[in-house]
């Protein structure tokens, strides 16, 4: 293989790890005297691990995918499309069957505020773990489809530093979709309804900066909630060349976890289940705030996210890379 050969002959092997010093001979200076091929412990000269596939230059290429550009477009586009559909609302929702829903419809359109919290409903339980397994499930397993994987590793870049930044990017635009659908939702929303309290069915009335707060707090526990989704794909994606197996097993699992949650008979089962805590950041919203269950949540999401890429470590720095 090419980019093997060429990695053999600069003094490191395809994984990053260096050859015996024997392996080449020096070169020689203009004067004849001999120069060493190789640093200490045996890599190359100049070979620093740590300068090997840069944060910045990674961001930048999952940037240009189209992939990317469709997720982080839809989080922006829709806010916009719920904010067109409400207003073909005809306000008489009531009598079929649709009371709960057509309250916080109601309530979604009296502030721009309102307008972020049910942006955020109606996105939490499918759409962002959707998104956030899209980003973490495809970033391995899209490289080993590519048959790119391997060449990677033999620039080379050391597994556990290139496992680590393609984690630390897809966090990153994780995150970013996050923050794109609350924020085109509070500006969209305020623009068209105006900047007011923020009202739930669980809380008394919120100043304007109070509810501001309270959705950063929504926020940042739901960020954490689906680190489990996060680490869960990121396992998949080590595991399997299909980049489409890993999204779909992730979220199939994130589903099935929330169809066991329901049933009531699994008692005290349930509380280990990674989506049992997943609507707890509903207790954030009540006066006073109900942070028992969004404790649990945390520790809960950060335990089972911590377990899985663990996993995934494992599972990559001894696996043998053919594609």
């Amino acid at each position: 293989m090419t980019g093997s050969a060429a990695a053999s002959a600069s003094g490191a092997g395809p994984n990053g790890g260096a050859v015996p010093s024997g392996a080449a001979s020096g070169g020689a200076a203009p004067d004849g005297s001999a120069t060493r091929a190789f640093g200490p412990g045996g890599a190359a000269a100049g070979y620093r691990p740590g300068a090997t596939l840069p944060f910045g230059a990674e961001f930048r290429r999952q940037a240009s995918r189209r992939r990317t550009q469709l997720a982080l477009g839809f989080m922006v586009l829709l806010p916009l499309i719920i904010l067109v559909a409400f207003q073909f609302d005809s306000g008489d929702d009531d009598g079929g069957g649709r009371g709960e829903f057509s309250s916080l419809a109601d309530l979604a359109t009296s502030g721009g505020l309102n307008f972020t919290l049910f942006s955020i409903l109606v996105s939490a339980s499918f759409l962002l773990v959707v998104v956030v397994a899209l980003f973490c499930g495809d970033t391995v397993a899209s490289e080993a489809s590519w048959g790119s994987l391997r060449y990677l590793l033999a620039v080379p870049v050391p597994r556990a530093r290139l496992l680590t930044v393609k984690l630390l990017v897809a966090l990153a635009y994780s995150g970013l979709a996050l923050l794109l659908l609350a924020g085109t939702a509070l500006l969209a929303g305020t623009l068209r309804y105006g900047w007011s309290p923020l009202t739930s069915q669980v809380a008394a009335e919120l100043t304007p900066t109070e509810g501001l707060l309270r959705l950063l707090a929504v926020l940042g526990y739901l960020a954490v909630v689906l680190l489990v989704v996060a680490g869960l794909a990121f396992l998949l994606s080590v595991l399997t060349d299909a980049a489409l197996g890993a999204v779909g097993g992730a979220v199939l699992l994130w589903i099935l976890s929330s169809i066991l949650d329901q049933i009531t008979a699994l008692g005290v089962l349930r509380d280990f289940l990674p989506t049992h805590y997943s609507s707890a950041w509903l207790g954030l919203l009540s006066t006073p705030m109900q942070t028992d269950d969004v404790v649990r949540g945390a520790i809960s999401a950060i335990s089972y996210a911590t377990l899985f890429w663990g996993l995934a470590f494992w599972r990559f720095t001894r696996k043998d890379v053919t594609s």
